[in-house]
């Protein structure tokens, strides 16, 4: 196979040397004799001979088949020809690509190298960044911590904010919020976010926009804090009175950003001091109810006492009665004078100075004294030192007060011995100093309470005693101001256990002699024709029968339109409008009765509200003016004054007269001790129930209950319907229907309540309407027990 290749390439290379025609010509003469070698061969070997046309067809076909050999041949070298310069070709490629090759294999190499130093650097650049990635993720890490550490102060922060009940915002010099707490949050009713970017004038009603606005402007002129009050109000309608205060904000350049603002509710302050004006008042109330429970059983004593001086007694027994009768006169104008604590204030306390009998009134407290201090089992004894004058101009009212409540002390405080009053004067041409000392053997008084004795509620404790203080603590101090006020002074001088000494001084003037008053009897009165214009049942069935008792004839109109169409002016005495009715007010009666009628009966306003200024009234129409329930005092002294104004001796001797007595089948009044009279006092109006039953009896009030009972289903009924719908006018409306109709029945507590939850004016009022509501709910069957309870005992009394 390798000889072929080797012929092959011979004849090849042969043909290139020579070219075509040569080539083509030697191997026509190869061919030729190669086919006359054959030619001969095969002859002789078949034939023995060669012939000459043997030669010739050797010669011939060697000449025919030369072209085709030679352009086969031709063809096959020119092919191959090409094959090689191709392979050659291919070849320097080759040697091309493998001298290419080796380059890059060299440059590989270098690469190799290259890439191999480079992949030691990046390894070591990996260990680096592997190191820093570390470094890194720690420092990640305590980001990460500090920014939860921050986020965590942060939410700490809001939290606290959030839970602060205080006001706390932010505003920048444009006006525009910037961040708040969950409490102004719920003031505005907008979220944190949503509140950014809006000003006070979107935010608040303009009269609140105004001011906050101009303090605003305050702190950024001059660049203080500013502290100020103001009412906000929130989104549900409730008002609140916070107290502002504002401050400049700056960043740490100093640079101002804005300013914040903290507010706090005060509304509970403000209802606090509210609470101690209340009180205060209701210090007065307190001796008001006192006086009040013992206003009945003064009565019967004055008029017992004014029954017995009228019968025979012997001189010392008409002098006791004396003194009992005009004592329990006096005690009452004390208990009417001290309603009113704030006369207390020597501003406001006043003395009404009238002639005296000096001489009667020392035996006057002669005897009373003795009896206070017999009852303790202790001594008096009274001593006049000088000469006393006749009569004097003083208040004796006012004066008795304050010997009674020094010789009351000592008598408290004394477990034996005795009290001595010692009465001396210094009198001079037109006036008198007149001094009492008051002088006991009791426990005395410490040295470090001696300058203390005369403050107001001050009580003067003695821990070692069963005796001490039990009193209100306002007697030494009022009667100082009442002594000042007479031109004088009370001092003290007092030993621990050998008893204590209080010495009074005032100057008085002197007068010629005392007329003596006397005793006036009750002003009969007629029966009249009276038209009521009420419209709460509850109220009608009460008026009506106290006027009833009276011996009045009562009509009822339940609506203002019924009213004016039944009144008459030649049929009634007397009118009585209730300023609430369902289609008018009383005085839209008032006037249009006035308008049609030139002669009119007196028209009185029936009001369950307080009256502050019976002007008003007066202006709008009315003649006079009485509070709900009526009581028996205000509406014969209205009778009196108002219809009955001709004296008793123009009536005719056939005109029926009726005498209206204190007391109901003319007998005394009848003094009850009521268990629960503490409780009585809080619920109960004692003085118009006292006055009441005294008049119908007890029999009308069990009515009174029940019907109440009934109806007030229905008013809570409507009540809550309008709390529901946060019907201010419906409430009040509501709130004045329960505190009439409770006023009717002397239910004291529930028509306070109620008097508050029909006054929207009052401070806080929305916060404290549930609670004055539920009061109402809860309370009322409670009060109409303790009614119940208080009309039993009247009942077992009698």
């Amino acid at each position: 196979m390798k000889q072929i290749k080797v012929l092959a390439q011979f004849y090849v290379d042969l043909l290139v040397k020579l070219g075509i025609v040569r080539f083509s010509l030697l191997l026509a003469l190869a061919l030729v004799a190669l086919a006359v070698v054959v030619q001969i061969g095969v002859t002789l070997a078949l034939q023995g001979e060669v012939h000459n046309i043997d030669i010739v067809r050797s010669v011939f076909f060697g000449l025919l088949i030369t072209p085709w050999a030679v352009y086969f041949l031709s063809v096959v070298v020119d092919q191959l020809e090409d094959s090689r310069q191709r392979l050659s070709k291919l070849v320097s490629k080759l040697e091309e690509m493998r001298s290419r090759d080796m380059q890059l294999n060299t440059q590989l190499q270098v690469n190799i190298t290259q890439l191999n130093q480079e992949i030691e650097e990046r390894e070591k650049a990996e260990e680096a960044r592997e190191i820093a990635m570390h470094d890194l993720e720690n420092e990640v890490y305590q980001r990460e911590n500090a920014q939860l550490e921050l986020a965590e102060q942060s939410a700490l922060l809001k939290s606290f904010l959030d839970a602060s009940p205080d006001l706390i915002y932010y505003r920048n010099e444009k006006g525009e919020f910037s961040g708040c707490n969950r409490a102004m949050a719920e003031l505005t009713g907008k979220t944190e976010k949503g509140l950014v970017g809006l000003t006070p004038w979107d935010v608040y009603s303009e009269e609140a926009a105004i001011k906050i606005v101009e303090t605003d402007e305050q702190v950024f002129q001059q660049n203080v804090s500013l502290t100020y009050e103001q009412w906000l109000e929130y989104p549900d309608g409730r008002k609140a009175v916070f107290e502002l205060r504002k401050v400049p904000f700056y960043r740490r350049d100093g640079r101002r950003l804005g300013l914040m603002g903290f507010g706090r509710d005060i509304t509970e302050r403000k209802q606090y001091q509210d609470a101690q004006e209340k009180a205060s008042r209701d210090k007065t109330a307190f001796i008001s109810t006192i006086s009040h429970e013992l206003r009945t059983p003064l009565n019967g004593i004055v008029g017992l006492s004014r029954m017995l001086l009228e019968t025979p007694l012997n001189d010392e027994q008409r002098g006791y009665m004396r003194t009992v009768h005009v004592s329990a006169i006096t005690l009452g104008n004390i208990f009417n004078d001290i309603i009113d604590m704030d006369k207390s204030d020597r501003r406001r306390l006043e003395l009404m100075p009238k002639p005296l009998d000096f001489n009667e009134f020392v035996t006057e407290m002669d005897n009373i004294s003795s009896l206070m201090a017999e009852q303790k089992g202790l001594r008096f004894d009274l001593e006049r030192l000088t000469k006393l004058p006749a009569f004097i101009e003083v208040d004796s009212t006012r004066l008795r007060q304050v010997l009674w409540n020094l010789i009351g002390n000592a008598t408290k405080f004394t477990k034996e011995g005795g009290v001595i009053l010692s009465v001396s004067s210094e009198i001079f041409e037109h006036e008198a100093e007149i001094t009492f000392d008051v002088e006991d053997s009791g426990i005395g008084i410490p040295a470090s309470e001696v300058d203390k004795i005369f403050t107001m509620y001050y009580q003067v404790k003695q821990g070692s005693d069963n005796l001490h203080a039990v009193g209100t603590g306002i007697g030494l101090a009022v009667s100082r101001q009442l002594v000042q006020l007479m031109g004088g002074d009370i001092l003290v001088t007092s030993d621990i256990g050998e008893g204590s000494t209080f010495t009074v001084t005032i100057r008085v003037p002197l007068v010629e002699a005392v007329v003596e008053e006397e005793i006036m009897p009750v002003v009969p009165q007629a029966s009249l024709s009276i038209l009521m214009v009420e419209d709460i049942e509850l109220n009608i069935t009460v008026a009506k029968a106290l006027l009833e008792s009276l011996g009045h004839e009562v009509t009822v109109a339940m609506r203002g339109d019924e009213a004016l169409a039944m009144f008459d002016p030649e049929s009634f005495d007397l009118v009585l409008l209730d300023i609430q009715l369902p289609d008018m007010t009383g005085f839209d009666i008032a006037q249009a009765l006035r308008k049609k009628y030139d002669y009119l009966p007196a028209l009185v306003a029936l009001t369950a509200n307080v009256i502050s200024d019976k002007n008003e009234y007066i202006e709008k129409g009315m003649d006079e003016a009485l509070s709900k329930p009526l009581s028996v005092k205000a509406i014969t002294d209205v009778i009196q004054r108002l219809v009955l104004t001709c004296p008793l001796d123009d009536f005719d001797g056939d005109e029926e007269i009726e005498t209206i007595e204190p007391v109901s089948d003319a007998q005394p009044a009848v003094v009850v001790e009521h268990s629960n009279n503490e409780m009585f006092n809080q619920l109960l109006d004692l003085e118009m129930l006292e006055s009441y039953v005294e008049i119908v009896g007890t029999k009308p009030v069990h009515e009174s209950i029940a019907m109440f009972e009934k109806m007030m289903p229905d008013y809570i009924a409507i009540l809550d319907s309008n709390m529901t719908a946060k019907d201010k006018d419906g409430i009040k409306f509501e709130a004045h229907k329960i505190k009439g109709a409770a006023g009717s029945i002397g239910l004291k507590h529930i028509q306070q309540v109620a008097q508050k939850a029909q006054s929207p004016e009052l401070p806080a009022w929305w916060e404290n309407i549930n609670d004055w509501v539920d009061e109402i709910k809860n309370g009322y069957a409670h009060d109409l027990n303790v009614l119940r309870e208080w009309v039993a005992e009247q009942e077992k009394a009698k």
